[in-house]
């Protein structure tokens, strides 16, 4: 075919022009035995990568960028042989998740200028792309993408039918409402760009073998040491798992297991001979999203592939298939998307076809690439998993992981994508064969806000899941653990809500506005057995040191105390931002949000000193946690334990071991992480349907009723608490979000992070964390803010929300974000002060329609219960979801 003609004269053309690279590596050949190697491999190096596709070049050219020059990358076939051999060579900024935008935006410049750098022809065609809409929800979804791409300064715009047939004849608009045009997307030589950044990184230093198989990587202690392949031991400090749809595999060929959670499935494309009139090169690329396909030129012919509702997934031992080869034609499976192709573009039916193209691509559980360092074996990294967008991330991701190996963490926040996001759970075979069969269709899918995947659930629940279930819960996912988001009342259309899909006003509002005023006027239940819990315990005082090393707030409190704390990394950015309560004068027990687990566990286990006399256990498994929420919960409490719990006895963010019920050795705190009165039961999980009939049983005369995260979230935004992973990161500090009272710089203690803080409120802070009001939305007629809206400030782009509900008590919409202070005339960032803040007018931008907000530094004091004194108002109840 053409196309491999030109990728083999490509290969010729670069290999004669680098001769240094030549010697390094082995001679081509079509046979897939091994072959002589001219240069043996070396007995060490600093960082070992494993993966000659675009992913493995890529970090190989930006690690070599960055000065090390001690860099080994190894293929097991060819450079570029395989899934990089068969992508479309789509580049498209087109992406709802902001970091995966930056990434995206980051390579087309990137591969724009690397034809010039390197002199290894890439094929870059700019030629624009633009994303259909059938539908006005479609339409209002590439709205919200496109709000974001034009504050990112990627020029964007949303246009008619009309328009779309201007720039590409060819095209059907007669059921279009709508189109999103990117002008600056791009078209590329996969094959030719990986090439390109291995010839750049080879000119710096990095040593390239092929036709070299990794068997298993060696693990010490919790750290790599070297790499073994079938042409002997290479020892290394860093080793990068780029290996594609091989990753799973080669991550559980060691003795310790390293969990890869991707699958791989076949993916279909057709390409075309050229049309008798041939398509010009700078036709824009059509994504078609409701027919499930994508259309490109090639050659003056076409390249169309989609994502099909029926996948079929690929299992991956065949490690000894050293190439990706074609993989059989199936027609009748191809059948839906040549249809839409056909309905799209109808004047392609006299066209010839070349071949059907079937290969593999890997997918992931959540739809997000994996990368970061394994959470079991420091000095291992991960890049891999790219859900069919792998040309698309290369550049950003490949730079991104080099910072984070040279520097310790990227440059920016990239938790949505780090491996840790996961546990050991989602490594199951037969969940990932499940789930992909999910992901693949879910590509082109419209998700409206708070989706929730069906597939490889019902994996951790809690012990009262059937209870709660009989009771009308409906349920979403967190770290594969059930959490119920609303119940719904007898005799309501299950049906209707449990489908309820809108960018709007949705079905479930008038339900949890039920729950809300149940937890303001009397006493609600929210089963919140799915936050990570951590016990630390020591012989002497390691544990109180450790914790005051680790932790911003100070905890050497007296026992029964609890203490709201961020755990912070030397830039002052939260790694983790928790509850700990002191059980005894050398036992901690630590509350952390539910995808923590993993996370927190490591950071913990790589920063606490290796001593036998101290103890880290986690216990998230063998507590149940129930939030009684409201006004009445104190009455409840008292009658169960027959202890008094009115403030005097049992004061704010205090914790004891009671009897509740029959049950003993219930730990309860007086927190509900949402500012509300109230308490925190946690509990054996054997005794959790007791003490569950119990607090039922008793709440009866006092109004009680279940409640569930929707409701926990509307009390929590409209009282200003921020949560880990949606408003706070490792790049936000607590002076940037008001949490200077949970910073206690001057304890006597030297903690992480606490330099990056002093310098902090010496100078002052780049972004504050800010609440907004909006003032001129119609609840019922507008379009929602969900999170992720652009912030203006005066008509200029400040930033944008990272979280927002409706507040039921202030009966607006409350939306929560980050405001920045950009300079006009050179953009750079300046320190942001509260007269910035309040002397600003704000809009939050939705879906391209600005609403007026009004701008908040500090919650409105009279929503909180004054139950206590002012300074012991549950203010410090931020918390998490």
């Amino acid at each position: 075919a053409a196309r491999m003609f030109l990728r083999l004269l490509s290969d010729i053309q670069w290999r004669a022009a680098h001769p240094r690279w030549r010697m390094t590596g082995s001679q081509r050949s079509t046979s897939t035995t091994a072959e002589p190697h001219p240069v043996s491999l070396p007995a060490q190096a600093q960082v070992v990568i494993c993966g000659g596709g675009i992913m493995g070049t890529s970090v190989a050219y930006h690690l070599s960028k960055m000065g090390l020059k001690d860099i080994v990358l190894l293929e097991q076939g060819r450079l570029a042989a395989g899934t990089t051999r068969f992508c479309a060579g789509i580049v498209s900024a087109a992406r709802p998740l902001s970091v995966e935008l930056k990434m995206a935006h980051y390579s087309n410049k990137l591969y724009q200028q690397l034809e010039q750098e390197t002199g290894v022809q890439t094929g870059y065609m700019k030629t624009g792309s633009i994303s259909l809409a059938q539908t006005q929800d479609r339409l209002i979804s590439l709205k919200r993408i496109a709000s974001s791409l034009n504050v990112m300064g990627i020029p964007c715009e949303i246009i008619s039918p009309k328009e779309v047939l201007k720039l590409h004849p060819l095209i059907n608009i007669h059921d279009l409402v709508g189109a999103m045009y990117v002008p600056e997307d791009a078209l590329v030589s996969s094959a030719n760009v990986s090439l390109a950044l291995a010839t750049a990184a080879s000119r710096n230093g990095v040593q390239i073998h092929e036709r070299t198989c990794v068997s298993h990587v060696t693990i010490q202690k919790g750290r790599v040491t070297g790499v073994e392949t079938d042409r002997g031991r290479i020892q290394c400090d860093y080793f990068v798992n780029c290996a594609g749809q091989w990753a799973y595999e080669l991550g559980h060929s060691g003795e310790e297991p390293v969990h890869i959670p991707l699958h791989a499935c076949e993916h279909f494309y057709l390409l075309t001979h050229p049309l008798k009139d041939p398509l010009s090169s700078s036709l824009p690329t059509i994504v078609d999203p409701d027919g499930r396909i994508y259309i490109r030129n090639w050659q003056g012919g076409i390249l169309s592939g989609g994502f099909e509702k029926n996948p079929k997934p690929l299992f991956t031992e065949g490690r000894n298939q050293l190439e990706i080869q074609n993989l059989q034609e199936d027609w009748d499976h191809f059948g839906p998307l040549l249809g839409a192709l056909l309905r799209r573009m109808p004047g392609l039916e006299a066209l010839q076809i070349m071949q059907l193209v079937n290969c593999p691509e890997s997918f992931t559980p959540d739809m997000r690439c994996i990368m970061g360092e394994s959470p079991t074996a420091r000095g291992y990294f991960v890049l891999a998993g790219m859900n069919s967008a792998g040309i698309s991330y290369g550049g950003g991701a490949g730079k991104y992981l080099a910072e984070w190996i040279v520097n310790g963490y990227p440059s920016e926040n990239v938790w949505p994508l780090d491996l840790k996001r996961f546990g050991t759970l989602q490594s199951s075979r037969t969940f990932l064969r499940h789930r992909v069969m999910e992901v693949m269709p879910l590509m082109c899918d419209l998700k409206v806000p708070r989706w929730d995947f069906q597939t490889g659930r019902q994996l951790r629940t809690s012990p009262l899941y059937d209870r709660l279930d009989a009771q009308g819960a409906r349920w979403m996912e967190k770290h594969g653990f059930e959490r119920v988001k609303y119940f719904v009342p007898p005799g309501s259309d299950l049906l209707d809500l449990d489908h309820s899909k809108t960018f709007y006003k949705p079905d479930w509002f008038d339900i949890v506005g039920s729950e809300v005023k149940c937890c303001k006027e009397a006493v609600s239940v929210i089963d919140m057995s799915s936050f990570t819990k951590f016990e630390i315990s020591s012989t002497g005082d390691q544990a109180l040191e450790s914790l005051q090393y680790l932790c911003s707030n100070d905890l050497d409190v007296p026992v029964g105390h609890v203490v709201h704390t961020g755990m912070l990394n030397e830039k002052g950015g939260y790694e983790n931002d928790c509850s700990i309560a002191r059980l005894s004068k050398r036992s901690f027990f630590m509350i952390s949000p539910t995808d923590q687990q993993v996370h927190c566990w490591t950071w913990l286990k790589n920063h606490l000193p290796d001593d036998s006399n101290l103890v880290l256990e986690d216990v998230t498994w063998k507590y149940t946690a129930l939030n009684l929420i409201g006004p009445r919960a104190v009455d409840v409490l008292s009658e169960l334990s027959y202890a008094p719990m009115t403030a005097e006895h049992f004061p704010s963010l205090f914790c004891k071991e009671m009897s509740v019920g029959y049950a003993n050795g219930i730990r309860v705190m007086s927190i509900t992480h949402t500012g509300e009165p109230g308490f925190v039961l946690y509990i054996p999980i054997e005794y959790a349907l007791h003490v569950y009939n119990e607090v039922m049983n008793m709440g009866q005369k006092y109004g009680i009723r279940n409640a569930g995260y929707y409701a926990l979230r509307s009390l929590r935004i409209e009282k200003f608490f921020a949560f880990w992973g949606q408003d706070l990161d490792a790049f936000t500090t607590p002076m940037e979000c008001g949490r200077e009272f949970q910073v206690k710089l001057d304890k006597g203690l030297e903690f992480l992070g606490q330099e990056a803080l002093w310098e902090q409120k010496q100078n002052g802070v780049y972004k504050r964390f800010t609440m907004f009001i909006l003032e001129d939305h119609d609840t019922d007629m507008d379009l929602w803010p969900w999170w992720g809206e652009p912030i203006f400030r005066n008509g200029r782009y400040v930033g944008k929300t990272t979280s927002s509900a409706y507040s039921y008590t202030l009966e607006r919409h409350v939306c929560l974000g980050f405001v920045h202070h950009f300079d006009e005339k050179t953009g750079e960032e300046l320190v942001v002060t509260t007269d910035f803040i309040n002397q600003g007018e704000y809009e939050i931008d939705i879906a391209g329609q600005r609403f007026q907000a009004k701008a908040k530094l500090y919650p409105f004091s009279s929503l909180f219960t004054q139950r206590r004194r002012k300074d012991e108002v549950e203010l410090s109840g931020y918390q998490r979801e």
